[in-house]
Order: structure tokens, then C-alpha cells, then sequence
């Protein structure tokens, strides 16, 4: 099943003699179970692609269909239940909220409006899961950047969205806390997620089944 698909994707900032095409007929197509990392230059355009792919951003041309909805013409609060309902997001400064412990970070999805009622223990199970019951009762500033990027991933997955997104999300973390997330985005693909890793780095490209290069705003095998 194909879970996210876009196609003529262009995306330009500024403009006059200062704009810059950043994506340029850009196109991805991503598959249940499938991890695809995009790799390319700083400034590429790799993060801008991601907040397209998951309707935080609109392209000026193309289409984008996730689990068969279209994004492209839809109205804000549309887009909003989109991204309620299938999309999750792992960002490179976890984005954890510092006056929430750990468990409130990763529930926080879950007082959404539309939320399911299974979402509460779903997330205190992947807590459970990834090896963070010590992290739970602490707030963000007390734990590691692995502890905070796992939790982030937590949060990512609680909603069990059929789209995963991250960008840069090993790019804060050492090596062995690195090696930890991607193998949790890796687990996300193989439960049966379509995953799109945005990364400037060689290694992460390591549990991806396909790779795609960023290149003049397009990307290429």
C-alpha cells in the first residue's frame, strides 16, 4: 500500500534576485513497511520536503496524497485532521515541552480532540517498550539526548500514524544513542509504517531501504 505519494513538488523562499528554488518538481513515493532516507546537501531542501510531505508547509505546484488524501487545495482544519490522524513527527530538537515529565511529553497527543481512547495505554506500553520507565517522572532537562529523542519517537508513534517523518533525528546524538533511534524508526517500518528520514549523515542511511538524493530540487536514486 502506498502510503504517502507526491509528485511536481516545487517550493521556493524569497524572492526577486534573492529567490531560491529550493524544490523543483521534486518527487517521492513511499510504501507501508518501507524506511526511504533522503540525504543532500545543507540548504538542499530535505527539511522543506518533510513539512510538505506532512502538511505543515503547502508547495506552490505539485500533488501530495497521504493514505489517499490529497493534501494539496485543502483547507487548514483539513490538513489539521491529517496530521492528527496519520502523521507523525521525530524532530532533531525533540521539541519536548520542558515543563511536561516524560510520559506527559508522549501522551500529549493524546488530549487532542479525536483522539482514540486506546491512545493513553498505548503510549505508557511504548514507554514501557523502548526502555523508558526511568525517564517517565523526569522532566526533559534531567535526561540524555537519547532518553529525550526516544521519547520523542514515543510521541511520534502513540497516535499509531501510518506515516512517520523525521528530520535529522540522530543529528544531536552520539553514536550509540543515534544507533538507538534508528533502529526504533527501523521497528516503526517493520510494524508495518511507511517512514521518510531526512539526514545529512552517511551512517543513518544504514537501516533505510532505499536512499534518495536531494539534488537542484529533485530527488534522484
Amino acid at each position: 500500500m502506498i502510503v504517502v505519494a507526491a509528485r511536481g513538488l516545487v517550493k521556493t523562499y524569497g524572492s526577486g534576485r534573492a529567490a531560491r528554488r529550493v524544490l523543483d518538481g521534486a518527487a517521492i513515493e513511499v510504501r507501508a513497511g518501507e524506511l526511504v532516507a533522503v540525504v543532500g546537501r545543507s540548504g538542499s531542501g530535505k527539511s522543506t520536503l518533510l513539512h510538505l510531505l506532512g502538511a505543515l508547509d503547502r508547495p506552490e505546484a505539485g500533488t501530495i496524497e497521504v493514505v489517499g488524501h490529497r493534501l494539496d487545495g485543502r483547507r487548514e482544519r483539513e490538513l489539521t485532521r491529517v496530521r492528527r490522524d496519520h502523521v507523525g513527527f521525530v524532530f532533531q530538537a525533540y521539541h519536548l515541552v520542558p515543563e511536561l515529565t516524560g510520559e506527559e511529553n508522549v501522551l500529549l497527543p493524546t488530549r487532542l480532540p479525536g483522539s482514540g481512547p486506546d491512545a493513553p495505554s498505548r503510549g505508557r506500553a511504548l514507554i514501557d517498550r523502548l526502555g523508558l520507565n526511568g525517564a517517565a517522572a523526569r522532566l526533559p532537562h534531567e535526561l540524555s539526548g537519547g532518553e529525550q529523542q526516544r521519547l520523542a519517537v514515543a510521541r511520534a508513534l502513540v497516535h499509531d500514524p501510518e506515516l512517520i517523518l523525521a528530520d535529522e533525528p540522530t543529528g544531536n546524538l552520539d553514536a550509540e544513542a543515534g544507533a538507538a533511534v534508528l533502529a526504533l524508526l527501523r521497528g516503526a517500518a517493520d510494524d508495518g509504517r511507511a517512514v521518510v528520514l531526512v539526514t545529512h549523515e552517511e551512517a543513518a542511511t544504514s537501516a533505510a531501504d532505499r536512499v534518495l538524493r536531494l539534488v537542484e530540487g529533485r530527488l534522484k536514486p
